[in-house]
């Protein structure tokens, strides 16, 4: 291998490295932060959740329902509640989703499960909640539950 190789070679291993390091962890929340995340939702004014995903530098996206009209996709700070970004579009379907309820249920049997960090909360139209993150030991789990119950349909541990 010539010289200008190796000098191309070594900034791009470390370059693709990193970027690999960075995106293989993502932000994760205590599981007993939720109530926080939900008081900054619930003061903009949502009344349903399709995600909850933790961002990077202390940011957390929620998209959802705000009435039976409005959709919206808002990310916050964490430490204060500010709206760092938003985007509403008004749709023609109503609301759906997650209540408040179905969210602290689906963290609860999460936790059961050993899952001490979220990272993400989903739902998808057949009422499958989908929980992402963390064991005690630092692992990945997912775990799958039925909206409304305490129905585990799924457990994923890597």
């Amino acid at each position: 291998m010539n010289t200008m190789k190796k000098m191309l070679l070594v900034p791009t291993s470390a370059l693709l490295l990193a970027a690999a390091a960075g995106s293989a962890q993502a932000d994760s929340l205590p599981m007993d932060r939720i109530d926080d995340v939900l008081t900054h939702a619930s003061e903009y004014g949502f009344s349903h959740y399709e995600e909850v995903s933790i961002e990077n530098r202390g940011r957390v996206e929620v998209e959802g329902w705000l009435d039976d009209e409005w959709s919206a996709d808002v990310e916050f700070s964490l430490d204060n509640g500010d709206t760092l970004h938003e985007q509403r579009e008004r749709l023609i379907t109503s609301a759906w989703g997650m209540s408040e309820d179905d969210i602290r249920q689906a963290l609860d049997v999460a936790s059961q499960e050993g899952m001490v960090e979220f990272e993400d909360l989903d739902i998808d139209k057949t009422g499958i909640i989908d929980v992402e993150g963390r064991d005690k030991d630092g692992r990945e789990l997912e775990i799958s539950v039925r909206q409304g119950s305490s129905e585990v349909t799924q457990i994923e541990r890597d």
